[in-house]
């Protein structure tokens, strides 16, 4: 049995709360994006695309498979710690599809016995054999394109699911897995704090230990962006985006799942694994089209991103061993500001002496007092910084001010 293949579901609650107070340093994760979707929804930027005529899967896994071989030449040695299977829509994948991906990070990388190895799935596209196949393949998590609890919502949104297929995915999730989450679109047209507050508490009701709340916000280039542009789309305004933020922290800390980090919310021991590696500032590689990485090559941090449109990536790949087309090397500098950037994000914050191990220079303790007289952000004894429930809505200020 390959080690994909042994992947245990089964992660009880204090191996997760273990898990997720890891050192930094040991985790590492693989991020696969799935380019494809049904359809393309009116405020995603992502890489997704819609093809009408079938997909060749199997030339797609080898592909991933190629590029997952190469990247494990470039950066050996690792450990797996989590696994994202990302897009566009991983559960229009049919499971043998995902298992020769989970099978081919297995052979070329050492995989944690406790990994975790999420897949994104859309309410139109869940069943529960499929459900039970991706679960003998490995997956050990799944994360619901949900994004809203009421019809009117969906439509306007350009979902192809009714609320009712989205409830009816949770529970085949919850059946199916015992870790699932859920993402929800708040600050929509015409949504009220009170409208927003009842669809949380449903929502609350029915995630077991996750949810994932955006605010809704306008992309350029997307079809949202030019009927805003024209007043054909009307968001609500600066105070009461605010009021429905300050409901979402309300609500969720009440009921037992409070933010750790600026739209991620969940109970103790139960966060996103891969998502922390990012917000860490840690490793991890990005295979599949237009996937983005950050590795560690002879200790120097490469910033990476394959091809985005996917049978460009495919031939690529093929040609080459991968689809990438940037790889950029941080300096310092990048280095830290990213780090403070994604950091700062989280609830437990940063510790500053790692931002001055990677810029070589700390930061600025006139500015820190600043921003803790005006209450944007504490420091608690161990000298670790972190933003507060006051200084989270104006956080790209606040990231702003600690970098000048």
């Amino acid at each position: 049995m390959s080690r994909a293949r042994a992947f245990s579901s089964e992660v009880d609650t204090g191996s997760r709360q273990e898990n997720a107070s890891k050192p930094e340093s040991e985790a590492f994760g693989v991020y696969v994006h799935w380019p494809f979707c049904l359809s393309k929804c009116p405020y995603c930027d992502f890489n997704s695309h819609v093809r009408h005529a079938a997909i060749d899967e199997a030339r797609f896994a080898s592909g991933f498979a190629r590029e997952i071989a190469t990247t494990a030449e470039r950066a050996p040695g690792r450990e797996v710690t989590s696994i994202f299977l990302g897009g566009g829509t991983p559960s229009l994948m049919q499971p043998a599809t995902v298992g020769a991906v989970l099978d081919a990070i297995g052979k070329h990388w050492t995989v944690a016995k406790d990994v975790e190895v999420t897949l994104e799935a859309n309410p139109t596209s869940v069943e529960a054999t499929r459900f039970a196949g991706y679960r003998s393949a490995g997956v050990n998590r799944v994360s619901l394109g949900v994004q809203a609890l009421d019809d009117s919502s969906l439509k306007a949104l350009g979902r192809m699911h009714s609320a009712r297929e989205a409830l009816d995915a949770v529970a085949i999730a919850r059946r199916s897995f015992d870790r699932y989450s859920f993402d929800l679109i708040y600050a929509r047209p015409d949504q009220t704090p009170a409208m927003w507050a009842d669809e949380l508490r449903l929502a609350i009701d029915e995630a077991a230990e996750h949810l994932s709340l955006y605010q809704l916000t306008i992309e350029e280039g997307t079809p949202f962006f030019g009927l805003h542009q024209a007043g054909k789309l009307k968001t609500p305004d600066e105070a009461v985006a605010r009021a429905l933020y300050d409901v979402t922290q309300e609500t969720c800390d009440k009921l037992g799942l409070p933010a750790y980090e600026i739209s991620n919310h969940a109970r103790r021991g139960a966060e996103c694994r891969h998502n922390l590696v990012y917000w860490r500032g840690e490793e991890y590689a990005g295979i599949g089209p237009g996937a983005h990485g950050r590795l560690d090559i002879d200790g120097v941090r490469h910033a990476t991103a394959t091809e985005k449109r996917p049978e460009a990536w495919l031939m690529r790949v093929e040609t080459n061993g991968h689809g990438v087309v940037t790889d950029d090397l941080l300096n310092s500098e990048e280095r830290a500001d990213e780090f403070l950037l994604m950091g700062l994000r989280l609830a437990e914050g940063i510790d500053p002496e790692r931002y001055k191990a990677l810029s070589g220079r700390p930061l600025d303790p006139k500015r820190i007092a600043l921003l803790r007289e005006e209450g944007a952000i504490t420091v608690d004894a161990t000298g670790r910084l972190r933003v507060t429930s006051s200084g989270f809505p104006v956080l790209d200020a606040v990231v702003a001010d600690l970098a000048a």
